[in-house]
């Protein structure tokens, strides 16, 4: 055996050469080599990794990405029921199924790079979701010392790139609210001049709306599993619980509403199924598809009206501050997009305009 301060190398009846090192109060072994010079050499790089604290015991990376992510998942409790749902089901249909076999170390940039591709190619939308879903989980493997760097290193993967969603007109608005059913009605003036997200319509009291100064609170929403289950949930930002002003024939109808089918109680729910059932999300959905057809929109979704409702507010000169509150945004850059579609209809009104001008000749 030949000694070093750090380690020892010795040859093994296999012929092979073993390095052996202290750490964490044992002996340990990086592994055999071919040659005694091939060993030491890698014991020399090892000290100095070390002693950098760059050094990641290759046996802690040798647990599947399966059973990392999966422990990942359950570690993070401070996650919303929903995005726990959501997280499991990318995972299992998009990322384990293809790389769960691998071990975290054996997840290399060539293989994250063909993984993405081949979703992307299909489902760019869906690419971008778990590229971003195993992004993290690589950053905690990095931090709980399994890798030195993360493999996912493809640029601009996690990125989504949608395209511009349609804004209604005022008319098709009006067209729409009447299209749906009359329990329904009040869901799209809220979606649309409230500027509300389908979670805080349906998470809507009684007790939420203020019929003296003209103000509806946003204090929790209600969405849905994927399982149907109805789920309850607070604002995920103080931005998210606000109060803001309706404007006042939108607040007409939505006292009518409330006074026909709210229940009397401070907590009961504005929105409701027929006969004051709860509603279901099948039966919401149902009735937007048939109202969007109704009137010729077959690619209106409802999460456009709000779409619609903060571009106008935009157009009416709205600052980016008042844009996020109204929102309920917590940054300024998702704000910032529909000033952004404010400033590309001005183009095009302005080339709409150019083809009218004559200019005379001197």
């Amino acid at each position: 055996m030949t000694r070093r301060h750090f380690g020892s190398v010795r040859k093994r009846p296999s012929g092979r050469w073993q390095t052996l090192f202290w750490q964490d109060e044992r002996v340990q072994s990086a592994g055999t080599f071919a040659t005694k010079a091939d060993a030491q050499a890698f014991l020399s790089a090892l000290e100095t990794d070390l002693r950098r604290g760059k050094w990641i015991d290759p046996r802690g990376g040798e647990v599947t990405l399966c059973d990392y992510a999966n422990a990942w998942l359950i570690q993070r409790t401070e996650l919303a029921e929903r995005t726990v749902e959501l997280y499991r089901h990318v995972l299992s249909n998009h990322i384990l199924i293809a790389l769960g076999t691998s071990t975290v170390t054996g997840l290399s940039p060539t293989k994250i790079r063909s993984w993405h591709a081949n979703i992307a190619k299909d489902h760019p939308a869906t690419a971008s979701k778990a590229y971003r879903l195993l992004s993290s989980i690589m950053r905690t493997a990095i931090i709980d010392g399994i890798i030195l760097s993360s493999p996912c290193k493809v640029e601009g993967a996690g990125t989504e790139h949608a395209a511009e969603r349609p804004i209604a007109s005022a008319e098709e608005v009006e067209l729409l609210s009447r299209a749906m059913p009359d329990h329904l009605r009040i869901v799209v003036p809220l979606a649309t001049w409230c500027q509300l997200r389908r979670g805080e319509i349906l998470g809507l009291r009684r007790m939420d709306v203020d019929l003296k100064q003209h103000v509806i609170h946003i204090l929790q929403s209600r969405t849905f599993g994927m399982d149907g289950k109805q789920i309850m949930k607070l604002p995920k930002t103080d931005a998210g619980r606000r109060t803001i002003f309706v404007p006042r024939p939108v607040m007409k109808s939505l006292v009518r509403h409330v006074e026909i089918f709210a229940g009397p109680e401070p907590e009961a729910l504005v929105v409701v199924g027929r006969g004051g059932a709860n509603l279901s999300r099948d039966a919401l959905q149902g009735s937007w598809e048939r109202a969007r057809l109704a009137i010729g929109g077959p690619d209106l979704r409802l999460h456009d009206m709000r779409h619609t409702g903060l571009t106008l507010a935009a157009a009416t000169g709205a600052t980016t501050a008042e844009l996020m509150h109204r929102a309920g945004h917590a940054s300024a850059p998702a704000a910032l997009r529909y000033q952004h579609a404010t400033r590309d209809r001005d183009q095009r009104l302005s080339d709409a305009l150019e083809g009218m001008i004559h200019v005379p000749e001197d």
